[in-house]
């Protein structure tokens, strides 16, 4: 018999999920999703989240709370009667009434390989720390940081030049397919659980405004790791001078050269320095070739295309 569920969630990632448990013909009681907003040039029409979108065209009830704190939402939550809450990226912290609301408890979807990287920025963290893979995990939510006991995972392989929004679209899918099984499992009274170990334990803390800026000091391969896991969103970025002015411009996808330590004359080359037309820059050590790149307010261009207007030649530098 299907369950009766509650789905929490907010963006894109989470409503794949949302679709594929109302297919799998799960009876969805309500959906929680962070409250609408503001958007528009002048922030004054409210947008509502992809989920709160998605709950819409399935006639779904949609619930916006700003906080699972009080006792009157408590009370509404645990009114519903369900079986089981899904949580997928929801942005809210669930205390301990809502955790213990439904009758089998709570199930969070999360995107790494538990317990490296809990936290908020797990897909961008694994690119960053030049991770070779990942993966979908499916836990039962306790009161800490993404440390219940882990039912299901499917692991991912990060490719070398993989961003962090092709990662993302692959564990979004992986994840949805994952949720199914994992409710069909509780379902049927099959789901088992396995406690997390301690060891290896990380947090993926969120992305800090001062890492988005290109270090062009550190070696390569990090140089490489921090452009394709910071791309698309919030974007990787240095400045460049173009036609006479400084702009600030989106690195959104790189390779690595194989080139080691670019010299000069003998002399190590500054890092940041162009080394040729197709955009090669030096690093700390090595260099990184650039491929796709971003002007403000422009849309995302090849490297070849980008130099067609911006003209960037062999010693340029780039802050």
């Amino acid at each position: 018999m299907p369950l009766r569920l509650v789905f929490m969630g907010t963006p894109e990632f989470s409503a794949a999920t949302l679709r594929a448990l109302a297919e799998a013909g799960h009876e969805v009681a309500a959906v929680y999703t962070q409250p609408p907003r503001p958007a528009g040039r002048r922030g004054l029409e409210l947008k509502p989240s992809p989920v709160h979108k998605l709950a819409n065209e399935l006639s779904f009830e949609v619930r916006t709370p700003k906080s699972l704190r009080g006792e009157a939402e408590q009370a509404a939550f645990a009114a519903l009667e369900a079986d089981a809450a899904v949580v997928v990226a929801y942005g809210l912290i669930l205390p301990k009434p809502i955790l213990e609301g439904t009758r089998l408890g709570a199930f969070n979807g999360h995107a790494s390989l538990l317990p490296r990287w809990r936290g908020a920025a797990p897909i961008q963290r694994a690119i960053m720390a030049g991770d070779a893979e990942t993966g979908m995990m499916i836990m039962k939510m306790d009161e800490g940081l993404d440390t219940g006991p882990v039912a299901l995972t499917e692991r991912v392989a990060i490719g070398p030049d993989m961003t962090a929004g092709e990662l993302h679209d692959r564990l979004r899918d992986v994840g949805a397919g994952l949720m199914v099984e994992a409710i069909a499992g509780l379902e049927s009274g099959d789901l088992s659980l396995t406690p997390q170990p301690e060891e290896g334990a990380t947090y993926a803390t969120k992305i800090a405004k001062d890492e988005t800026r290109i270090d062009w000091s550190l070696p390569a391969g990090e140089v490489h790791n921090r452009i394709r896991g910071l791309s698309p969103l919030p974007g990787a970025w240095c400045e460049m001078e173009i036609g006479g002015k400084v702009e600030r411009v989106k690195l959104l996808r790189s390779t690595m050269d194989g080139v080691t330590a670019p010299t000069a004359n003998g002399a190590p080359i500054q890092p940041g320095t162009v080394l040729d037309a197709e955009l090669s820059v030096a690093c700390g050590s090595g260099s990184v070739g650039i491929v796709e790149l971003q002007r403000a307010g422009g849309r995302a261009l090849g490297a070849e295309e980008f130099q067609r207007g911006a003209k960037l030649a062999s010693g340029d530098r780039l802050l």
